[in-house]
C-alpha cells in the first residue's frame, strides 16, 4: 500500500504543484522551456508507469479490502459514464486547444472557439475525470480507490491548474478565451455564451469516439481480466 500511495501523490503532486504553479515559470527560466518539457515527460511516464506497477502488486496484497462491490445497477451507470467519457477524450484530442501543450497558437485564429470547445476548454480532463469516477462506483478495494481517486482529483484540479498556467502567460489574450469560454462542460452554453454544434466537433470525431468506447468495452476482459458488461 504504501508504495501505491506513494506512486500516487507523486503522479498527482508533479502535476498540480509543478506544471501548473510558479515553480514551472522558475524552471523553465533557469533550464529553458525544451529541457523543462523534457524533463517533466519524462517524470510524467516514470511516475505512470511507477503507477501502473504499484497499483498492480497492490491488487494482489492482504490489505487490499472491499469496502462495496459493483451491482448490475452500478455496471450500468459505469457503460454509460464510460461512453460520454470517450466522447469527451477521444473528440477532445482531436480538437486544437489552446490548453493543450504548444498549442497556445490556437488563441490566433479568428475561430478558435468551436467544437468541443463550445462545451469545455478542458474536454479531455473532464473525460478523465468521468472515466475515472466511473471505475470508483464498480471498483470499490482499497488500491482502485487510491488509483482512480488519484486520477479524479487530478483530472478536476487539473483544469484550475492549466487555466492558472495559460492565464500567467498569455494575459488578455487568454482572459478574452476563458471568457468565452467555460470550464464546467456545458455552462458557457447554459449561459448563453456558446451554442452545441455536434457538425463542428466533427461526426467522425463522435464516431471515433464511440468505436473506442465499444472496442475498450468488448476487450476489457481480455486487456484487464475483468468484464465491462453486466
Amino acid at each position: 500500500m504504501t508504495n501505491l500511495l506513494a506512486a500516487a501523490a507523486f503522479f498527482v503532486l508533479l502535476h498540480l504543484l509543478v506544471s501548473g504553479t510558479r515553480v514551472r515559470d522558475a524552471l523553465t527560466g533557469r533550464i529553458g522551456q525544451g529541457p523543462y518539457m523534457g524533463l517533466f515527460s519524462l517524470a510524467s511516464i516514470g511516475g505512470l508507469v511507477w503507477l501502473g506497477m504499484a497499483f498492480g502488486d497492490a491488487r494482489r496484497e492482504a490489505w487490499n479490502l472491499a469496502y462495496w462491490d459493483a451491482t448490475a445497477t452500478t455496471r450500468l451507470i459505469q457503460l454509460a459514464l464510460q461512453f460520454v467519457a470517450m466522447l469527451l477524450i477521444v473528440p477532445g484530442l482531436a480538437t486544437p486547444n489552446p490548453t493543450s501543450v504548444r498549442q497556445e497558437g490556437v488563441l490566433d485564429r479568428p475561430d478558435a472557439v468551436k467544437g468541443m470547445l463550445r462545451i469545455t476548454r478542458h474536454p479531455f480532463l473532464w473525460g478523465v475525470a468521468l472515466w475515472a469516477l466511473g471505475h470508483l462506483l464498480v471498483d470499490g478495494d482499497r488500491a482502485s480507490i487510491v488509483l482512480f481517486g488519484a486520477l479524479f482529483v487530478l483530472a478536476l484540479f487539473g483544469t484550475a491548474s492549466i487555466d492558472a498556467k495559460r492565464r500567467r502567460a498569455l494575459g488578455a489574450t487568454w482572459d478574452a478565451f476563458a471568457g468565452q469560454t467555460s470550464n464546467v462542460p456545458f455552462a458557457a452554453i447554459l449561459a448563453g455564451r456558446q451554442k452545441l454544434s455536434l457538425s463542428e466537433i466533427g461526426w467522425w470525431r463522435i464516431a471515433l469516439g464511440i468505436v473506442v468506447w465499444g472496442v475498450l468495452t468488448w476487450a476489457h476482459p481480455l486487456l484487464f481480466g475483468v468484464a465491462a458488461l453486466p
